[in-house]
């Protein structure tokens, strides 16, 4: 098997089904999850596992102890986007190449003001209609870019999937 080339990152995740949900599309999508700490949930929590369905033992995410320690290991990962609702640039205009890091931050804030000035080019929101509403969804949002990922390395490779 292939390592994968996505890689999908939750930095303090607070609520456990969203991360559960998360899993359980990485692992759709062949993309690797990485957990960020500190957690607001033990993994070993029901919801997470009820989330993730009988999958979770399968998505064996890689877990952080510390934003520190995951950044400095972005460069042998890939190329980061950072997803945010203050992201001058669209998830639609976002180059996202085949190795692709799609971090995101905790469901109530989002990632840190530090972490996002560290990375000014990188940031990235997904295009929203309602311009009233905060936010999506943790897990839509994973979903919704991991499968945008996704569909533009069938559309440049000529690969395809099953549905």
């Amino acid at each position: 098997m292939t390592p994968p080339q996505a890689h999908v990152v939750l930095v303090r995740p607070e609520i456990p089904w969203n991360t559960g949900n998360a899993g359980r599309t990485c692992l759709a999508a062949g993309a690797q999850l990485h957990l960020v700490g500190p957690l607001g949930f033990s993994l070993r929590d029901r919801d997470v596992r009820r989330a993730g369905l009988d999958y979770w033992p399968r998505v064996r995410p890689r877990l952080w102890k510390s934003w520190e320690e995951f950044e400095a290991r972005l460069p042998e990962l890939g190329e980061p986007f950072l997803f945010t609702t203050t992201g001058r640039g669209d998830l639609w205009s976002a180059g996202l190449p085949p190795r692709s890091i799609l971090i995101f931050g905790p469901e109530g804030v989002g990632l840190p003001r530090a972490v996002l000035a560290r990375h000014p080019e990188r940031l990235v929101r997904i295009p929203m209609v309602d311009e009233d509403l905060r936010s999506i969804n943790l897990s839509t949002a994973v979903g919704i870019a991991l499968y945008e990922w996704l569909r533009r390395r069938r559309s440049t490779d000529g690969q395809a999937t099953s549905s």
